[in-house]
């Protein structure tokens, strides 16, 4: 009894951590946090220029922050906003990805034309792998193995070998690839294409593409749906795609490739974050400069939070 009473309370003395969700602002030079149960900006913590990709480390003791017009990426301590370091990242990172070790982080160089993986513990480039013209997405496969990087002008997704550093696939998408996510088994690749408005599937073992998801919102210009960034839901049976200037998420059967419902957001939807418990999906929204709350459940928009100028990334922190 003395021993459960003691656990009771070292429990109860433990401060509650809210969850929150991290948002750059491109225009700002900022991070936003908002606390996923009161739906609320609660700290603002300033940045180099242009943050975009965003990012945790496993233990959530350090977030990655994309720098792009400063050329680098910024490593903060999230409990104060400290900057701690800058990390390595060749010109313009925009996306980066960390891989399954907790160490290496995957970074796209858009105007370099490559792919730089930087060693986060000894603070140093190990590798810079050519790739197409102007990189932006980048994925890297459950297992650790592949690591995937999109270029939006060449309108390929080449595959990397992470074990050598080097290239051993290049598989043609539509116009203006931007995004790229494994699926949790790592047997299938998905890739969002912004101007071909598409998203193209391939199986992961061979590089073959299996299937193609196409989007169409009544009353909405074709050439307005563009998607960027999406995510899987937890068990793998949809996928939420940001159609960009459409200002819509689209809900993905990732069985039938069918769009299940178009969900009304902010204005530029670019990317989109969980909250811990993913029953809530939040939405980066650039021109209206705010955040769209999904309940996933209903697949309805819930509230609308005020963020800075133009929000792109989103990470969580539980």
């Amino acid at each position: 009894m003395r021993l459960l009473l003691a656990a009771l309370m070292t429990s109860a003395a433990l401060p509650a951590m809210a969850g929150e969700i991290w948002v750059t602002n491109e225009k700002d030079d900022t991070v936003s946090v908002i606390d996923v149960e009161t739906l609320e900006v609660v700290k603002t913590y300033p940045t180099g220029e242009r943050p975009r990709g965003i990012t945790f480390s496993k233990d959530f003791s350090r977030v990655y922050i994309c720098a792009s017009d400063s050329n680098t990426v910024q490593v903060m301590d999230p409990n104060t906003g400290e900057i701690l370091h800058d990390l390595p990242s060749g010109e313009d990172p925009e996306q980066f990805v960390l891989a399954p070790d907790d160490r290496h982080l995957y970074i796209a160089n858009e105007d370099d034309a490559v792919t730089t993986v930087v060693d986060t513990q000894s603070r140093t480039v190990v590798a810079q792998i050519n790739v197409g013209i102007e990189p932006e997405g980048m994925a890297v496969s459950p297992d650790g193995k592949v690591a995937i990087t999109t270029s939006e002008t060449t309108n390929m997704a080449h595959w990397i070998d992470t074990s050598t550093q080097s290239l051993f696939a290049n598989t043609l998408v539509d116009a203006r690839p931007r995004h790229a996510e494994f699926t949790a088994d790592g047997a299938a690749l998905w890739v969002s294409s912004e101007i071909g408005g598409t998203i193209t599937v391939f199986e992961t073992k061979g590089q073959t593409e299996t299937g193609k998801v196409r989007f169409a919102i009544p009353g909405v210009n074709q050439d307005l749906i563009q998607p960027v960034g999406f995510r899987f839901s937890p068990d793998g049976t949809r996928a939420f795609v940001a159609l960009g200037p459409a200002n819509h998420v689209a809900v993905v059967n990732t069985a039938t490739y069918e769009v299940e419902k178009y969900i009304l957001v902010g204005r530029r939807v670019w990317h989109m974050e969980y909250s811990p418990d993913k029953t809530r999906l939040f939405t980066t929204n650039g021109v209206s400069g705010d955040v769209t709350v999904i309940d996933v459940a209903s697949l309805e928009p819930v509230k609308s939070i005020k963020v800075g100028r133009f929000p792109w990334g989103a990470a969580m922190r539980p």
